[in-house]
């Protein structure tokens, strides 16, 4: 494409770091590219979605990986991978019954508040669990002790819930929720039920929180708009979005009561006819959800580029590049 010469085009882009790919993802896909590179002649199959983005699941499909809902769908004694939003106990029960081969490549922060429910529900307490209803997360999380278990999700929820003994009371929530998301409906729950066990903040998941920081301080830089580059069902891409559309309203639109200037895009294509929206703006941020890869990033950098944009800021707000999870149990045994 030519270049722009209209002079209302962005003139900047502040691009997020962290963004893309946090630890938990690469390692899942890993898993399961190493479980298919290891075993060519098998149909290798995923239960749900590998990671919540639709490209890496469609690469995954036109290598012949099958992505499957139910257990049922898989044949006795065939190889399936776990994704890394986790499974139920129930889950594994039927992975035995059938006979499968697994391997569990599950995100070991999400690991963590399995952990903790069973340690709470085995010592008697109820388990208030902050998350998204239908979520594979939360679905898997919550399937570790459900008698033991209730759901919030807003604070209208925390308002209203009844436990039988606030006493013994224990709280954790869905890892792709950040401190800001959960911090209203915690501060509820804390005022109704001060014996309560809050979550710990080194609970949460630090990709999350990393990537809502950098948009947030992306708009104090002056981002007059905000690109999240992600899948519609990626619950971690929605909150990222949602916090770039408070920030914005808050920063430069407080007289503005409807929805802030935040998008949120699968890729570079749904830019297409929303090119009118950034008219007249100074500058532009663009981040993008944990499990979106940096070449769909990078696609959408080129595209403000492509137009006129010719100032490029990066805006860090933590270092990832250290963290990483080693390979999960039963990975070695899958591949032999």
């Amino acid at each position: 494409m030519q270049k722009q010469t209209n002079k209302s085009w962005p003139k900047k882009i502040l691009i997020a770091s962290p963004r893309g790919f946090c630890a938990g993802v690469e390692r899942a896909i890993e898993v399961l590219e190493r479980i298919q590179n290891a075993n060519p002649n098998e149909q290798i199959y995923s239960y749900h979605q590998i990671v919540h983005n639709t490209h890496v699941v469609r690469r995954f499909e036109k290598s012949g990986v099958q992505f499957v809902d139910e257990m049922t769908q898989i044949p006795e004694g065939g190889t399936v991978v776990f994704s890394a939003h986790g499974v139920s106990p129930e889950v594994r029960r039927q992975t035995g019954e059938r006979k499968l081969n697994w391997v569990d490549a599950t995100c070991p922060l999400v690991e963590k508040p399995h952990r903790e429910v069973k340690k709470y529900a085995d010592q008697g307490y109820t388990i208030l669990y902050i998350g998204h209803a239908g979520h594979d997360e939360t679905i898997g999380t919550m399937g570790e002790a459900p008698e033991h278990m209730k759901l919030i999700e807003t604070v209208e929820d925390a308002q209203s819930v009844q436990v039988e003994n606030p006493e013994k009371l224990a709280v954790t929530t869905q890892t792709t929720l950040s401190l800001d998301d959960t911090a209203e409906i915690i501060a509820v729950l804390k005022k109704r039920f001060p014996a309560m066990i809050a979550p710990r903040s080194e609970d949460i998941c630090y990709a999350t929180q990393n990537r809502q920081d950098a948009v947030k301080e992306m708009v104090e830089r002056g981002a007059q708009a905000i690109v999240i580059v992600g899948s519609s069902n990626s619950s971690n891409a929605h909150r990222m979005r949602e916090v770039a559309e408070r920030s914005l309203l808050a920063q430069h639109y407080p007289n503005q009561t409807s929805e802030g200037p935040s998008y949120l895009i699968d890729d570079v294509k749904e830019l297409t006819d929303r090119e009118s929206l950034f008219y007249g703006l100074e500058a532009v941020g663009l981040s993008s959800a944990a499990s979106v890869s940096e070449d769909k990033f990078q696609e959408v950098v080129s595209w403000f580029r492509e137009r006129g944009t010719e100032l490029v800021e990066e805006v860090v707000v933590a270092d990832e590049s250290k963290i990483h999870f080693a390979p999960p149990q039963g990975l070695r045994v899958a591949i032999r």
